[in-house]
């Protein structure tokens, strides 16, 4: 099959000289991506690379981690992105759960590197090729600046059913669980950005997701496959909105296809906001919940920028369905839409049997996008992974766990059955506590969890940001009062500075549910 890395060798071919990556070190055209794929692969083929080896890539934000990734692929192999930030005890649990057979990193990281449990010596991006080290010091390695002999060659025959990377999800136990992803899956999926977006050449996407997450695969190459250029910066940039902003204006940035709903809402509490978002032409929002955002005022932000809704887990290859959120929006649903091509959805009860339209159920995903399994969890993968009673021999299903209800708009998600709570005998949804919240003009940041009294009552706590030292509880419940009945009303009000967040955007509830929940 044709590879998403094929698709960057293509335009390189067309267009050399048309910029693929913008970063704080210069411009790379397509002519040179293409040239430092090839010659990385070379080396990692001359290494041992082939299908179903695990290839971990370590590196920081860069051009780098963008070539080494794309000549795992290039290369026939599979890739492990790590984020190199991250402690190195969780680093490891990553590379033992993923398998992984080679290490691709820096002379600067491996030191930091040299007891994750890879074996051989690991390949260094940044040296010279040359002969074998002697012993105690690093593996040389091809520069991923250099040229190659000629032109780029397509890369050997992909068979769509070998594995083309491995990403991970929280296990049970607490050990990370590793999601094996197809090579078939993960360019159906890239192939559909960039055809339902219309990305292509004038595209400038800017790099948002951390290294790591499946996000990130989105983010960075389905621009390069529509001949696009993608613009990295550090990540403590995106961090800070006049950095962010500055960094739009400046590269002349037109689509964000990987931002939270958290990140939104933290733009949106800026008194510059709509400047912070000027300019852009597509906003993609997946990972969370969006209708707070929405019925804080938010989608006014962007203008007339097409705004998207995106839902899907890891274990289906990042995103399942999508709803372009229209400029006045209902924001009394949490509204994901209709599937991408190629994905079933099905609204199934306990007996796996179809729900009728406009009733709640499980939502089940099948199709192009579903995963193998998990490595090594044969019983998970059992319990998760399930046969499709509606479908063709051999059709499988991933069970979400998350609850939605179909109408005419596509699929309404209402949340997963472990988040929802029920206070006094009343079925709650946080995100709609949280919604209202953003709503007050001091409120910069919400999210609502539960806690539990001394008496097994459960009830509602609001960790809030913003300008608040002159809104005293009382003053927050009476505006709440304005909209919601008095079951949907916290117990308590936790101010904090900066909601905290995981690494890939997202609210950190584990972190909040640490906080102020005291009867």
């Amino acid at each position: 099959m044709r590879t998403f890395v094929d698709e960057i060798a293509a335009h390189a071919a067309l267009t050399p000289g048309r910029v693929a990556l913008t970063t704080p070190d210069g411009e790379l055209t397509y002519g040179e991506l293409a040239a430092r794929i090839e010659a990385l692969a070379e080396v990692l083929r001359a290494r041992g690379a082939r299908p179903e080896t695990v290839c971990v890539v370590a590196v920081g934000r860069g051009a780098d981690a963008v070539v080494a990734t794309a000549a795992v692929v290039r290369s026939g192999a599979a890739f492990l992105v790590l984020d190199v930030e991250q402690p190195p005890a969780r680093l490891a649990a990553l590379v033992r759960s993923g398998g992984a057979d080679l290490l691709l990193t820096t002379s600067a990281l491996a030191g930091q590197l040299e007891r994750l449990p890879v074996p051989g010596r690991p390949v260094l991006l940044d040296r010279p090729p040359g002969p074998e080290p002697v012993a105690g010091e690093p593996v040389d390695a091809e520069p991923v600046a250099g040229e190659p002999a000629g032109p780029p060659a397509e890369s050997a025959e992909v068979d769509g059913r070998s594995l083309a990377y491995v990403s991970h999800t929280s296990g049970s136990t607490g050990e990370p669980s590793a999601v094996l992803v197809e090579h078939r899956s993960v360019d159906n999926y890239l192939r559909c950005v960039a055809r339902d977006y219309a990305l292509g050449p004038d595209t400038v996407a800017l790099q948002i997701a951390p290294p790591g997450y499946d996000a990130s695969v989105r983010d960075t190459f389905a621009p390069l496959l529509a001949g696009g250029r993608l613009v990295l910066v550090p990540r403590s940039a995106l961090l800070r909105p006049a950095e962010f902003g500055a960094a739009v204006r400046a590269h002349g940035v037109n689509t964000l296809l990987s931002v939270t709903p958290s990140f939104l809402s933290f733009l949106a509490g800026q008194s510059h906001a709509a400047g912070l978002l000027s300019g852009l032409r597509l906003v993609v929002s997946s990972g969370e919940s969006l209708r707070p955002f929405l019925a804080a005022g938010g989608r006014a932000l962007l203008g007339s920028a097409a705004l998207v809704n995106q839902y899907g887990p890891t274990e289906c290859t990042m995103t399942s369905t999508r709803y372009a959120v229209p400029a006045d929006p209902d924001i009394t649903a949490d509204l994901v839409g209709t599937p991408i091509d190629g994905v079933v959805v099905r609204l199934l009860d306990a007996a796996l049997a179809p729900v009728p339209d406009g009733e709640t159920g499980e939502v089940y995903l099948g199709g192009a996008g579903v995963a193998r399994g998990y490595r090594g969890l044969a019983a998970r993968t059992a319990e998760r992974f399930v046969p499709d009673p509606l479908g063709p021999p051999g059709a499988r299903l991933y069970r979400t766990g998350d609850l939605a209800r179909s109408g005419p708009d596509g699929l309404e998600y209402l949340g997963r059955g472990d988040r929802q709570v029920k206070i006094r005998g009343y079925r709650v949804d946080p995100a709609e506590v949280e919604g209202a919240l953003l709503a007050h003009p001091g409120v910069t940041g919400a999210v609502v969890t539960a806690g539990t009294d001394d008496q097994g009552r459960v009830f509602l706590l609001a960790h809030v940001t913003g300008d608040l030292a002159d809104t005293p509880d009382p003053a927050l419940r009476a505006h709440l009062a304005t909209t919601l009945p008095p079951h949907l009303m916290p117990r308590r009000f936790v101010r904090l500075d900066r909601l905290p967040t995981t690494r890939s955007g997202k609210a950190d509830r584990r972190a909040l549910a640490g906080t102020g929940g005291g009867s």
